[in-house]
């Protein structure tokens, strides 16, 4: 197959919505500061007990109706999060199971905000080989479960929510390029540093905090617009194509001074960037998913369009994707 193509997007954002306003009687903070520096108003965060594969679940199902498949047809199940239900066996097992998706490979992708960009580049790979024949991909995170709500710089940033995608090959557009990359030397930039086999979970661990996401914000700053507008440039030439043949620019949404410098130096108005975070913070990987899903919903894409997906997160990892909408 020369491609594969995306036929059913999906979301799901817990009902229980936290605000600003909120978010004021837990710590030292304002809807005015949040807003000014990260264009945040709103986000939805799970109930007690709701875990990241109960989410993929709901998004995905959205997913595979839109995309007249059933459960039972998946080959392959990948989920991007950095949050998952268990250690092991991974998240995506648990939506297999849920699913009753019996004859689907499954495994998770930790890739940090850019998961969902390197989730959809295993599968269109594995489409175009002729490996499977179809592939749900699925974002889903409860970050809100790894965020501490006693640090005012950090709290006011995440949110839960999932996105999902079905893939099946294609022998026309579809997707055209993608770009990835990586810099684990800056890894103590954006860490959640207790818990694996570095720090094992102790006691003298949850005294210290180290359960929690842990983020030098100014300068991931100053590095993720760079990276992010490398990535999308690299996708592009790699598809041929350039800044000027993009309809629809959408990034991850993790702070809005970020998006709006991306745009800015990729030359985009307005008009062709989707931004959300207003209504849902920073959802690491599900982000990129629910927008897509959003931006589909809304009429942004149509057929023909040139979709870039532009993400940056922990790790340090980035990438971009290039896809002609079919």
């Amino acid at each position: 197959m020369k491609s594969a193509k995306i036929v059913g997007l999906g979301k799901y954002l817990p009902p229980k919505i936290l605000t600003n306003f909120d978010l004021e009687k837990i710590v030292d903070t304002s809807d005015e500061w949040i807003t000014t520096r990260t264009g945040i108003k709103t986000r939805h965060v799970v109930e007690k007990n709701v875990s990241a594969s109960v989410l993929a679940r709901e998004a995905s199902l959205v997913a595979l109706k839109r995309a007249g498949l059933k459960p039972k047809d998946l080959d392959l199940i990948i989920v991007a999060t950095i949050t998952p239900d268990t250690q092991f066996p991974s998240t995506a097992c648990y939506l297999q199971d849920y699913l009753k998706a019996k004859k689907a490979c499954c495994f998770d992708i930790s890739a940090a905000c850019a998961g969902f960009v390197y989730a959809l580049t295993c599968a269109w790979q594995f489409l175009k080989c002729g490996f499977y024949k179809n592939a749900l991909v699925v974002g889903s995170e409860v970050l809100t479960s790894i965020t501490d709500w006693e640090d005012r710089s950090t709290c006011v940033l995440f949110g839960d929510g999932a996105g999902a995608a079905v893939l099946v090959p294609s022998n026309r557009d579809g997707f055209l390029s993608a770009y990835l990359g990586g810099d684990g030397s800056k890894s103590e930039l954006l860490i959640l540093p207790g818990g694996g086999s570095r720090c094992p979970a102790s006691l003298d661990t949850v005294k210290e905090r180290l359960h929690y996401i842990r983020m030098k914000g100014n300068e991931l700053f100053r590095i993720a617009v760079r990276i992010m507008v490398e990535a999308a440039q690299k996708a592009l030439k790699r598809a041929g194509l350039g800044r000027k043949d993009i309809d629809l620019l959408v990034p991850h949404q993790a702070n809005i001074r970020i998006i709006t410098a991306v745009a800015k130096r990729l030359g985009l108005t307005e008009d062709k960037v989707y931004v959300n975070i207003e209504r849902y913070g920073n959802m690491s990987s599900a982000s990129s998913a629910v927008a897509l899903c959003e931006a589909w919903e809304e009429g942004r894409i149509k057929k023909g369009d040139v979709v870039v997906l532009d993400a940056f997160g922990g790790g340090l990892v980035w990438g971009s994707s290039v896809i002609k909408w079919v």
